[in-house]
């Protein structure tokens, strides 16, 4: 499955246009996780707890939009954006779309 940011395949052709493909996951803190956080917080850096929880969740969106592509037929998604929003107090969700398309 190809996937890109961009609205077309350099060198390959759309032969047809599936439609919109999208996928989300939530995901919410752990209390161990803001204990440290909390911690790293105050001595400065990365909050390493909380970008492999982003990682995780990207990844698990990314996932199901391939399935949901390859569902409809396609062989590539174009035009992929992410975008995060908080949905509740110490919950992310990481939403992916893009166009499903028949590559030649």
């Amino acid at each position: 499955m190809i996937i890109v940011t961009t609205n077309k395949v350099e060198g390959r052709e759309i032969k047809k246009v599936l439609g919109l493909v999208q996928a989300s996951s939530v995901r919410a803190r752990a209390i161990g996780r803001d204990i440290t956080a909390l911690f790293k917080l105050m001595a400065g850096g990365e909050i390493t707890e909380y970008t492999k929880l982003l990682a995780q969740t990207r990844e698990q969106s990314l996932s199901r939009l391939i399935s949901e592509a390859e569902s409809r037929g396609a062989n590539a998604v174009v035009g992929v954006r992410f975008v995060t929003s908080t949905v509740a107090q110490g919950a992310s969700e990481i939403l992916i779309y893009g166009t499903a398309v028949e590559l030649g």
